[in-house]
């Protein structure tokens, strides 16, 4: 339980806003303007299900329309309420500017428990709802893209789009009104593990700074490091399972709803994964120790610490008790603003949730832009880049006959180099590259500046910096 001292998701957004806009030059007015949310749409509507008429509450809000399309997700949860929407639409426009993607701030949700209905409920709900939100204009590929969130998918997204294009029936662009649709129905490779891998490519950039592993008092690199994972979602789930089997890293905690699992020798994401899709839960795992009290775990010794589900888990009642020494906000607005002034204190280092977490916004961008130019990535240069490797193939197997034993090509070499790079991997690279270049600009803003304590404030400043140039640009 929270303490009552704890200031509330919004206000921490607010606090950390004012805190990097206070070692900002903005002119007041413009400061006011980037801060406050520009709008938002609270729809109310009906559904018959069950012999009855239900009634549900939505929101959709628009914090920020210096760039258009505006862009966030649609979240289903019964806590969802206008304070949260408004403070997630607020960071979308941070993370936006942050990792360069066109887009404004926005974020939508639907006060429900998706557990309670059948899947032709739900489908007759979200089609109602995305009905309400485009006939005002707040879904359109050109002016309001949303994605997945907590409690929706690739499902609700192919809804969402339908429903749209059956509005709009001549709109060439309508399948990109929503990203994060399933591969058949105009989605692209990778967006499902996007931010989970958004996670990986963040640790490992930050892992390429000894001076920055040095101010989390660490040193090496991920190999080996001991990773406790909090939520096993989406995002939770992929971060561990490329962590452990493509970094080396140590999974020796996972924290789910109904406890924990700890193991300091490892535990097998992929094993934990199947049971809970088999019991729904993580208790009674065989492989590792269940814990009731998942807070507990959250509090164990550890490396690193992926809090990767809810907002504010990390709070004034528990941040000292936290040891992990490197904190990657994998879900928004994990660590609240009183957590996080006790956590810098202590020396913990946070990469934060605007851009740890940009994974999804990143490659729906890809998935917008793929829509909107009707055509899937590498379809038009595989094959030409395969042609002009085989060349160099060629050549160097004509050097590899002429000097026999003494050169030859590495056996594997031929088959990586021909191979052309497909959907997948270039969604991959660009978000490996994404990832790092916006990490680059954070550091060099923490390194450069002695009033600048920490990755946050850092990246506050960076993109409330390119959000008040887009306005300058805009003639405010």
């Amino acid at each position: 339980m929270t303490s009552t001292k704890e200031p509330s998701f919004r206000e921490s957004v607010d606090l950390m806003f004012n805190r990097a806009a206070s070692l900002m030059d903005l002119p007041p007015g413009l400061e006011q303007k980037i801060r406050v949310c520009n709008a938002t749409y609270t729809v109310r509507f009906g559904v018959r299900l069950r012999g009855e008429i239900h009634t549900f509450t939505g929101y959709r809000s628009v914090h920020s329309e210096h760039m258009e399309p505006v862009k966030g997700g649609i979240r289903y949860a019964l806590a969802v309420n206008q304070d949260e929407v408004e403070a997630l639409a607020a960071l979308m426009t941070y993370k936006c500017a942050l990792v360069e993607t066109p887009f404004g701030g926005s974020k939508g949700g639907l006060c429900i428990d998706p557990r309670k209905y059948e899947e032709h409920e739900m489908e007759q709900i979200t089609r109602r709802f995305a009905y309400e939100l485009a006939k005002r204009d707040l879904i359109n590929p050109s002016q309001n893209v949303p994605a997945p969130d907590m409690g929706t998918g690739e499902r609700e997204m192919a809804w969402m789009a339908d429903q749209y294009a059956r509005m709009n029936t001549t709109d060439i662009n309508a399948r990109a009104c929503v990203t994060g649709k399933p591969l058949n129905a105009g989605g692209i490779a990778g967006r499902v593990e996007a931010t989970g891998r958004g996670i990986q490519y963040a640790l490992r950039e930050f892992f390429r700074h000894p001076e920055d592993i040095a101010k989390a008092g660490m040193s090496g690199t991920l190999d080996g490091k001991r990773v406790v994972v909090q939520g096993l979602g989406n995002v939770g789930y992929h971060a561990a399972k490329f962590l452990a089997q493509e970094d080396g890293s140590r999974i020796v905690g996972i924290i789910e709803w109904d406890g924990a699992l700890y193991n300091p020798d490892g535990i097998d994401v992929e094993a934990v994964r199947s049971w809970i899709v088999k019991h729904g839960g993580v208790k009674d795992y065989p492989d590792a120790t269940h814990s009731a009290n998942g807070s507990s775990v959250l509090e164990a010794d550890c490396d690193i610490l992926i809090p990767a589900a809810l907002e504010g888990v990390i709070n004034l009642d528990n941040a000292d008790r936290i040891k992990a020494p490197l904190i990657i906000e994998a879900a928004n607005g994990p660590v609240t603003a009183g957590a996080d002034e006790v956590l810098r204190k202590k020396g913990t280092v946070i990469i934060p949730d605007m851009y740890a977490n940009a994974g999804g916004v990143t490659v729906s961008y890809f998935e917008w832009v793929k829509n909107l130019s009707h055509i899937r990535f590498g379809r038009m240069q595989r094959r030409q880049e395969e042609a002009r490797h085989e060349l160099i193939v060629s050549e160097l197997e004509r050097l590899d006959r002429y000097l026999g034993d003494a050169w030859s090509m590495s056996p594997d070499f031929k088959a990586k180099y021909l191979k052309g790079a497909d959907e997948l991997e270039l969604v991959r690279s660009g978000l490996d590259d994404t990832m790092r270049i916006a990490y680059q600009s954070m550091r060099e803003v923490w390194h450069s500046r002695d009033d600048v304590e920490d990755l946050r404030t850092a990246a506050y400043i960076v993109a409330i910096d390119r959000v008040a140039k887009s306005y300058r640009a805009k003639g405010l």
